[in-house]
Parts: structure tokens; C-alpha cells; sequence
């Protein structure tokens, strides 16, 4: 079964939130999904760049008022 992580990285600055989620990608299993919660208006363009350059799957992008959600399902 497929585990769901969040990583909380609202009020940090690019390169931060990337950074933190590659980090966490690297421990989790093929399959899961990690939800990532930022305020960074970089990450809008930061995550599906990540994701392209790693060959992770962009599930889904959105914002909930000033938080923007990024859930990326591991691929590799």
C-alpha cells in the first residue's frame, strides 16, 4: 500500500522547499506520495520543474488561499 507523507514548507524560500523535498523522496518508496505545503510564489514554478528533472509525477498542483499544495507521487 502506498504511503502518503506532508512535508509542511510554508515560510521557506526557494531553494528550500525543493531541497527539503528531495530529501524526502529519497526515503520513501516507489509508489508513495508526498504532499508538499509552501508559500513560496517560486514554487509554482519550482515544483514541476523538480519533477520533470527527476522523473517523479506531478499529481496535482493547487492553492488554498495563500498556500500553495503540490502532491508529487515517487516514480523512481
Amino acid at each position: 500500500m502506498a504511503e502518503s507523507r506532508r512535508l509542511d514548507a510554508k515560510g521557506l524560500r526557494c531553494p528550500l522547499p525543493v531541497l527539503r523535498a528531495r530529501r524526502m523522496m529519497k526515503q520513501m518508496a516507489v509508489g508513495d506520495v508526498l504532499v508538499v505545503e509552501a508559500t513560496d510564489p517560486g514554487a509554482i514554478t519550482d515544483f514541476p520543474a523538480f519533477c520533470a528533472a527527476t522523473g517523479h509525477c506531478l499529481v496535482e498542483s493547487r492553492r488554498e488561499g495563500d498556500i500553495l499544495v503540490f502532491t508529487i507521487g515517487k516514480q523512481n
